[in-house]
């Protein structure tokens, strides 16, 4: 599905060019104005990349906190660590495979929810802070005749961003 997207400043402008859109004959179960009064961030299914980040860092929870504790396991059996004495050679592996597992769950939360967040939102997050500042966006859905069409009709309402993403 191709997409353009164009940031207007106020919800005037936004109506305007949502209003000469119909009246150039564009479909309008096409074109959504996003913000306020109108549709939101999620009713429109804009991506939130923090839901996304928490399920990544989920997902690799799943995966890496097993494997902390199987490496941490290994990694004392092979170095014979006598770390906690106290705790007897039992101990100790134990010990370490919850220190490992502690590891994973670390990782899982830095890289899964951190970069999940920085590199997984794509624009979904500047768009959802434009939202939050007050602006629109008007979105137009359809195929790359009908963006290139109806992307010369928003450039004359000069928006403050425009941005076409083609399928």
């Amino acid at each position: 599905m191709n997409y353009l997207v164009a940031v207007l400043s106020d919800r005037i402008q936004a109506e305007a060019a949502y209003t000469k859109l119909e009246k150039d004959g564009l479909p309008m179960d096409r074109i959504s104005i996003l913000g306020r009064g109108y549709k939101s961030a999620d009713e429109f299914g804009l991506s939130n990349p923090f839901q996304q980040g928490r399920q990544q860092a989920s997902f690799m929870a799943y995966w890496l906190i097993p494997f902390g504790f199987i490496s941490g396991l290994v990694f004392v059996a092979m170095t014979q660590l006598d770390t906690f004495a106290w705790a007897g050679t039992v101990g100790n592996y134990i010990i370490g495979g919850l220190l490992g597992s502690g590891a994973g769950a670390l990782g899982s939360i830095f890289v899964g929810g951190g970069l999940g967040v920085a590199m997984g939102s794509g624009d979904s997050l500047p768009y959802r802070n434009r939202l939050g500042e007050g602006k629109y966006l008007l979105v137009v859905q359809g195929s790359e005749s009908l963006i290139v069409r109806s992307k010369s009709i928003v450039l004359s309402f000069n928006p403050e961003g425009l941005k076409s993403y083609m399928a």
